[in-house]
């Protein structure tokens, strides 16, 4: 690991894989955390095409590559091409940083410590005793579950379009009695305090087609998407009336924290990095 002021060495080299990538803040963020942490990392971003997962990963890891993001839609292939895991990764049963040491890559997931940490401490909400709704099944999703899970919601309801990938997810975590999973067809007639998108509809932004039911009184609505304007899950939410409603751009902060940590053992200060990228996507027009 290479300090900021370490000028004989060369810089770290870390990345984010996915598909699409070119609009990840992750690059900006990691910069700005290595500034403040006083680190010396180069972090790009980096386009896969589906299929060639496992060769990118093996072709930056040989280059001398020291860590990865991955996103969408790679964070399962991650969790079978890791030889390490972390505890939180082995719940998720999905990936979403990986890290490269004397020849093994470990894998974790930051995706669920980060969204706890932007819905508690961020944005100030009690999850126990809450009913909550979360939309998608895939590895944002498994990533979530295991977290929320530990603070104890009254229920935790899985809704996928594909049912069948719900109940799969669901029987991942058979002991878990507050969770529940179907199809969105399923959730007709039923209220929650807190609904969270992990679809990658917003990404490509299109609407779900929900129940207009969904929203019990004084319910907030989180998208882990996000975007200089409101997602359509959001405008979703405000139609119907939420009480709250944010975008997942705190979640990426914090969880890139994390990522951040696990690799370099410094946790960055987060502070303002929110206002200050909110900030940017306007200015961009993101």
């Amino acid at each position: 690991m290479s300090s900021l002021f370490d000028f004989d060495a060369p810089p770290d080299r870390y990345a984010v894989m996915g598909n699409p990538v070119s609009h990840s803040l992750s690059p900006r963020i990691h910069t700005e955390f290595a500034r403040r942490a006083r680190q010396r990392l180069e972090y790009t971003a980096i386009q896969v095409d589906e299929g060639g997962f496992a060769q990118a990963v093996g072709n930056f890891q040989g280059a001398g590559g020291k860590g990865l993001n991955i996103t969408v839609p790679f964070k399962q292939p991650a969790f079978a091409l890791a030889e390490r895991l972390s505890e939180r990764a082995e719940r998720a049963r999905a990936v979403n940083t990986l890290r490269f040491d004397a020849g093994t890559i470990y894998g974790d997931n930051t995706d669920g410590a980060g969204l706890v940490r932007d819905l508690c401490v961020n944005l100030g909400l009690n999850i126990t005793g809450r009913r909550v709704l979360l939309l998608g099944a895939g590895g944002a999703a498994r990533g979530a579950i295991a977290p929320l899970l530990d603070l104890h919601p009254a229920t935790l309801v899985v809704a996928n379009r594909h049912v069948d990938r719900a109940r799969e997810l669901r029987s991942d975590f058979a002991r878990a009695d507050a969770l529940r999973a179907g199809g969105f067809d399923d959730l007709e007639g039923e209220a929650f305090d807190l609904l969270i998108n992990a679809t990658s509809a917003s990404l490509h932004g299109e609407a779900l087609k929900l129940p207009a039911s969904l929203l019990a009184s004084g319910a907030w609505c989180y998208d882990m998407m996000y975007a200089a304007e409101p997602t359509p899950f959001l405008k979703w939410a405000a139609v119907y009336g939420a009480a709250g409603t944010s975008d997942g751009l705190g979640m990426l902060v914090e969880q890139a924290a994390e990522s951040f940590a696990w690799w370099r053992g410094v946790r960055p200060d987060t502070s303002g990095m929110v206002r200050s990228l909110r900030e940017y996507l306007r200015d961009r027009g993101a």
